[in-house]
């Protein structure tokens, strides 16, 4: 009987992780992309680790493996594992917390600009023949000088702030458990109330886990609130802002518009009105998407793994359960 550790890798990642694996001579691995649960239930109850992107990871997958000791999560976010289940039987949950920061922080400055210099609209009327109504367009909105706000200061916050600099906006940070002292000496303004800050900023961007105190956090209430030149940004989860007082306050005006990369509901429903909203500039939960990060997340997630089974995983990658 073989001792290699048994990995089971639920949904594909980049070959870069993949390859560390192949390589390895103490593992055994299988890639399934079927996540039907008799599927799953099938092949987790012999694993030893797991890796997993988006797929749900309830109680009963969990508990159904009897060898099963780390779970891997390709991303930072953890919402979709039942977190409770793994504690309950001991299993180390850890996330790619060095992978991703920068890509998302870039995609947050591609929302923002793409919003504020209503690129769509500026694009179209130069190629539907419209050049010559220029002057009769509304205008833009720069970037200089303006006042935004960071939800949630960890890596993802803190690459950010760097690019919020570059563009010399006055940056204001809420995070209740970073210091004042680590916000100041990378350029931010620490806030200690949420709903007092946003009245004051031009645009805000959230990078919060979704929980119980957080899910519908940005309602019709906090909105009408804002500036009406507010541009929101969300790349963190969906379900933190609630999508139809969102809708409502951007056909009222309320605020300028809004970018969203994650849903309450994911693939989000046809009778969604932001599908339909030309204020709202969506992308498919795919920040982290640039080639780039895919080979960082894919290599970290099995880096993790293998840390793992060597004694020697960085505990700033295990989340506390």
């Amino acid at each position: 009987m073989s001792d290699k550790k048994k990995i089971l890798v639920i949904q594909s990642i980049h070959k870069a992780g993949i390859d560390l694996l192949e390589n390895h001579p103490n593992f055994d691995f299988e890639v399934i992309e079927n996540l039907d649960t008799e599927n799953i239930i099938s092949k987790i109850s012999e694993c030893d680790a797991l890796s997993i992107r988006t797929a749900k990871l309830p109680a009963d997958l969990i508990n159904n493996s009897k060898k099963l000791q780390i779970i891997s999560r390709h991303g930072v976010g953890y919402d979709n594992i039942d977190t409770q289940a793994a504690k309950k039987n001991n299993i180390t949950l850890s996330i790619t917390a060095t992978a991703n920061a920068v890509a998302v922080a870039e995609h947050v400055m591609f929302m923002l600009l793409n919003i504020s210099k209503r690129k769509d609209m500026y694009d179209s009327t130069v190629k539907s023949g419209k050049f010559v109504e220029r002057n009769k367009l509304p205008k833009t909105i720069e970037l200089w000088n303006k006042n935004i706000l960071i939800a949630g200061f960890g890596r993802i916050g803190q690459c950010l702030i760097k690019r919020c600099k570059g563009f010399e906006m006055n940056v204001f940070i809420y995070d209740p458990f970073v210091s004042k002292e680590i916000i100041e000496k990378l350029g931010g303004k620490k806030v200690d109330n949420l709903a007092n800050a946003v009245k004051d900023m031009d645009a805000i961007s959230l990078h919060i886990p979704l929980n119980k105190d957080t899910e519908n956090l940005i309602n019709y209430s906090l909105l009408k609130t804002m500036k009406k030149n507010c541009i929101l940004i969300n790349a963190a989860r969906g379900g933190i802002i609630n999508e139809v007082d969102l809708d409502k306050a951007l056909k009222e005006n309320l605020i300028f518009g809004a970018g969203l990369d994650v849903f309450h509901t994911e693939p989000p429903d046809e009778s969604n009105p932001l599908l339909k909203n030309d204020k709202v500039m969506l992308s498919p939960h795919t920040a982290a998407f640039t080639e780039e990060c895919m080979i960082r997340m894919g290599k970290e997630t099995i880096q993790n793994i293998i840390d793992f089974f060597e004694k020697k995983l960085d505990k700033s990658k295990i989340i506390k359960l």
